[in-house]
């Protein structure tokens, strides 16, 4: 049964805890990645048919295969992922940006070269789902980014086979080359390179604790887009909100994983006990009941606060991952939000809506990192270089507090570099 606390009574532990992830995953990820660099293809090979009880002859995807997918896939559905990619397009499209050039007096030029990084590695979750969105909204940015080679790494089944709509979705979003590996070995494979797996200059996309960790490890050689924890949900409502809504949304999360967290903050408490009642019926009608369960038993949470700006002040604190303002007015609400991943404004927009087919991207920063992150986004795969030119004119202005600046900080090697071609 989900808790539900009001704000007054409770202490701030126990009302922006997290949940605890897996122990000793950091000696266990950094086993599999010293592996991975010393013997490349032939660990991939070993830790696939360790983890995914596959034994492969090849671990890249065949032109055959893929086209034995595209085949596979029910036409209706086809026609879904190409709406669902045309609206990821639409709303990526409006992030690219230009450089820029500025031009002083005595000829000085400074300016801003952007440029796509030119490898770039997904990994896209399997295990217990299939998410080709998730291939979709990590794929689609990268491309309009112009990111030259785009590739994919997922886990197989036991069959060695990746599920159909994963590969379509690969197809329609343009990735180059799919890779039937999972786990802490695929983002060693990315980061590292090995026979058949190429090095990439960022790796980007989900997965779990040791994925995570993974890319916490290999940060450095390569770039990375964030570390992802659980997913998350946390929904604002007002005493006049749909218990039915609000259940099925916070559902909507706690059937992820059994470490995601699904809280609704809202200013009535007969509506807070009619949720938990819901939850408790809605719970039953789910395939994933049993993950969503343990969800909602160890790490849900309805709070009741005061008013809905006390509301706002507890998502800010809390940063979620999502956030559903369920108001009549959910633009003035979204005036005070400071922290949250992606918002979701009025009775009429539940969170499903942005994992599909919106268009705004739904790989969403965890753990509170909304505090100082940002979902996934075509500037992920930009990197920027700046250039300068001076003439001698200009250098001959500068030169001196250059040189006394450098001097100042004891680098008595950078002021003879700018006096040196002083004035004369």
């Amino acid at each position: 049964m989900i808790k539900i606390m009001k704000f007054s009574e409770v202490s701030k532990e126990e009302i922006f805890a997290r949940p605890e992830g897996i122990s000793n995953v950091g000696n266990i990820v950094d086993d599999i990645i010293a592996d991975v660099r010393a013997n490349g293809d032939a660990a991939l090979y070993k830790y696939t048919e360790k983890f995914d009880k596959a034994k492969l002859t090849s671990l890249e995807l065949s032109a055959e295969e893929i086209e034995a997918a595209m085949n596979a896939v029910p036409k209706e559905f086809l026609e879904i992922l190409k709406k669902a990619a045309e609206n990821i397009r639409f709303f990526h499209a409006a992030q690219l940006r230009e450089g820029f050039k500025l031009e002083k007096e005595d000829g000085v030029v400074l300016g801003q070269k952007l440029m796509p990084v030119e490898k770039a590695g997904l990994y896209v979750p399997g295990g217990t789902a299939a998410y080709p969105s998730t291939v979709l909204m990590d794929a689609i940015p990268a491309k309009i980014a112009g990111v030259k080679e785009l590739v994919i790494t997922t886990p197989c089944g036991p069959d060695g086979k990746l599920p159909s709509a994963i590969i379509a979705a690969a197809k329609i979003a343009g990735v180059d080359r799919i890779f039937k590996i999972g786990g802490a070995q695929a983002i060693a494979a990315l980061a590292y390179g090995t026979e058949s797996v190429p090095k990439v200059d960022k790796i980007v996309g989900p997965g779990n604790a040791f994925v995570a960790e993974a890319k916490r490890r290999v940060y450095g050689a390569v770039s990375i887009d964030m570390i992802a924890g659980p997913s998350e949900i946390l929904v604002v409502a007002d005493s006049k909100s749909n218990p039915k809504h609000l259940a099925a949304d916070l559902l909507s999360q706690a059937e992820h994983d059994k470490l995601a967290s699904a809280v609704l903050v809202c200013d009535s408490e007969a509506l807070a006990n009619a949720v938990a009642e819901e939850i408790e019926d809605q719970l039953m009608t789910l395939e994933r009941e049993d993950i969503a369960r343990a969800s909602i038993d160890n790490n849900g949470k309805i709070i009741i606060a005061t008013n809905l700006m006390e509301a706002i002040d507890v998502a800010n604190e809390i940063a979620p991952e999502h956030l559903e303002l369920v108001v009549d007015e959910p633009f003035e609400l979204l005036e005070h939000v400071r922290n949250a991943g992606s918002v979701f404004l009025g009775r009429y927009c539940p969170e499903a809506l942005g994992d599909y087919m919106a268009g705004p991207n739904h790989t969403l920063p965890t753990s509170g990192s909304a505090r100082f992150s940002s979902p996934l986004s075509v500037d992920d795969f930009i990197k920027k270089t700046q250039y300068i030119y001076y003439t001698k004119e200009a250098l001959d202005k500068l030169a001196d507090d250059v040189a006394y600046f450098a001097n100042t900080e004891g680098l008595t090697g950078h002021a003879a570099s700018a006096l040196v071609r002083g004035k004369k």
